[in-house]
């Protein structure tokens, strides 16, 4: 996966600015692409995450801590979730408009490359949503709010701080710059990753706590006593006490489904890895075998070439010297005379003039 790196200043500028992301003007088949993944319609489940950032206080925490803002008003946010958009199962978790900015806000448990293209998807029902038709065909440019895509990694597999996926990484043949570029800025919000954010967002950084928890009790016993007793250890130490108390038969459900989803897709990509590794493998024996056998074929042409060259100059050179001493011997040359000038023994002359 091509990825752009960013030293420290700009990783600041795009937490606390968003990313404001999209050219249009390209059409694509995306029926090819997506079918595969369409066609997993899972019944949609909710997630702790999107539960617990569902609280108005609790999400324009997150947001000033994202941001670096410090809006006090919970009801300047205007939530614009798409509650009837589900996509391969999952809703996006958070959408909402402050200060003329669209926010897309997602969970994420598995590293998932195809986020720019998923929220592509989900921006165009928003917009659809947000704008008046009609004011399309107007003279007057019609405004919307700037998008601004951000997911919450909270998986196993990347270590890093921060990443940033683009829909150019999708494109197939692209030649210069992309006319519709889109991209998604992942957190890690593991334990241990962006410590300053997660110091901006008690709710966050209790979440994070909650998670590890689940995962250390999940190593120990089976997931459905691991979760509860993650639940009762958080409670009992005051980490998201409030919301695990008057949630807790919903937080535990929700908790072992993610985790059994989680672990699910873990399997699918360690057997599509495997399954990619034997085709690798069989294709390059396969294509190894045919330079070989052409390789060798080619050798062995150029090899006996040179052989009949050879062999052929050796019996044109003796054939030729037989019949130079057969004009000597019939102009009445002596064989020792012959012998002399040849090198031949006399008696191996008297056997080349019986032939």
């Amino acid at each position: 996966m091509a990825r752009r790196k960013h030293n420290a200043a700009v990783k600041r500028k795009l937490i606390a600015k968003g990313n404001n992301n999209v050219k249009m003007d390209r059409n694509a088949d995306l029926k090819s692409y997506a079918g595969k993944e369409i066609r997993a319609n899972r019944k949609y489940k909710d997630t702790v995450f999107r539960m617990l950032f569902s609280d108005r206080e609790n999400l324009l925490s997150l947001y000033n801590a994202v941001n670096g803002s410090s809006y006090e008003n919970s009801d300047a946010l205007e939530i614009v979730t798409l509650e009837n958009a589900v996509y391969m199962g999952m809703k996006n978790d958070l959408a909402f408009i402050v200060d003329m900015g669209l926010f897309l806000y997602e969970h994420q448990s598995t590293y998932n490359p195809n986020m720019p293209l998923r929220d592509l998807f989900y921006i165009s029902g928003e917009y659809q949503k947000l704008v008046n038709h009609k004011s399309l065909y107007s003279s007057a440019l019609q405004k919307i709010p700037a998008p601004n895509f951000i997911v919450f990694y909270n998986g196993t597999e990347r270590e890093e701080d921060y990443w940033i996926n683009y829909l150019s990484e999708s494109y197939e043949n692209l030649s210069g710059e992309p006319n519709l570029e889109l991209k998604v800025l992942t957190l890690n919000i593991n334990e241990g990753h962006n410590r300053e954010l997660m110091e901006q967002c008690q709710s966050l950084r209790e979440y994070a706590q909650y998670v590890a928890k689940v995962r250390e009790y999940a190593r120990e016993s089976d997931l459905d006593t691991a979760v509860e007793q993650a639940v009762d250890d958080c409670i009992q130490n005051g980490v998201l006490a409030e919301f695990l108390r008057k949630h807790k038969s919903e937080v535990i459900a929700m908790s072992i489904f993610e985790y059994d989803k989680e672990e699910e897709e873990r399997k699918l990509r360690e057997a599509e890895y495997e399954a990619g590794y034997n085709s690798g493998k069989q294709d390059g024996y396969n294509s190894g075998k045919q330079d070989g056998y052409n390789s060798g074929k080619q050798d062995g042409y150029n090899s006996g070439k040179q052989d009949g060259y050879n062999s052929g100059k050796q019996d044109g050179f003796t054939e030729g010297k037989c019949e130079i001493i057969h004009l000597m011997f019939d102009a009445g040359e002596s064989l020792e005379k012959i012998a002399q000038y040849t090198g031949y023994k006399v008696e191996e002359l008297k056997n080349l003039l019986k032939k």
